[in-house]
């Protein structure tokens, strides 16, 4: 049982609209309170990307910053987050700053003349990861075939058509002569999460050269991971698609670092 299926039928919708545009969000609920607050345990929000309520009600103004930047932490890290929203004094009894994080609890200042205290359990939901994968070479279609079984969701894309996203995305570019610059310039231009080209060291320097008559920089061109996947001795399409994939896990399971104040 999904954690919708517990919310309101206004709130299963939201969420359910957000899974079928495959947005990332998160759920908040506030577990517990102490003092006057205008929010109480049990009460229930959406929250967007951005950190925006989308439906529900968590209190005032005064949490509002606390939970936006939890949920922005939640989000980038895949990991749940629990924020204590606490009047400076309470924070100063507890030996404990705002920003600081103790014990997986991070601690926020409330502001407001309420003098109330407020923890907030934020969960995020993660669309699967996409991967685009350019090219009909045979290690293109091995990548295609396996992806799947580690969890990606394999998009059909050509140089013509990939666009910018918030979206966890990663590119291969696997063309293998065919069209390699066109693809190259069309996936850095994306800002994709990674961008991986399947190719030797030669090769990629040779259409590095290429890119920047082209009018890239060395900059961008450096973003690309070239050659593709760590360095198992892979031989086969099929060993290479799965270097690959091995290197694309660790992508997607290094947590991005947010700041906080």
């Amino acid at each position: 049982m999904t954690p919708a299926e517990f919310l309101s039928e206004d709130l299963a919708g939201v969420v359910q609209n957000l899974r079928d545009n495959n947005e990332p969000f998160a759920y908040a609920t506030i577990v517990r309170t102490v003092g006057s607050t205008a929010a109480k345990p049990g009460a229930k929000a959406i929250l967007g990307a951005d950190g925006t309520i989308l439906h529900g009600w968590l209190g005032g103004g005064c949490i509002r910053g606390a939970v936006k930047k939890t949920t922005m932490a939640a989000l980038a890290s895949g990991q749940p987050q629990l924020v204590s929203v606490a009047p400076e004094e309470t924070l100063s009894e507890k030996g404990v700053s705002a920003g600081e994080e103790v014990d997986g609890t991070r601690f926020a200042r409330n502001g407001c003349p309420s003098k109330g205290s407020i923890d907030i359990y934020v969960e995020p939901y993660l669309p699967m990861p996409q991967l685009v994968v350019l090219g009909g070479s045979p290690v293109a279609q091995a990548l295609v075939s396996l992806a799947p079984q580690f969890h990606w969701a394999v998009l059909e894309e050509t140089p013509d058509t990939i666009a910018a996203t918030n979206l966890q995305r990663v590119i291969v570019v696997a063309t293998q002569g065919q069209g390699d610059v066109q693809s190259l310039e069309s996936a850095i231009a994306s800002q994709a999460a990674h961008v991986a080209f399947v190719g030797s060291t030669r090769k990629f320097a040779n259409l590095s050269e290429k890119l920047l008559a082209n009018g890239l920089s060395q900059e961008q061109i450096d973003t690309v991971k070239a050659p593709a996947g760590l360095d198992i001795g892979a031989v086969t399409p099929e060993e290479i698609a799965l270097s690959i994939l091995a290197e694309l896990v660790r992508v997607r399971r290094t947590p991005v670092q947010v700041a906080h104040d």
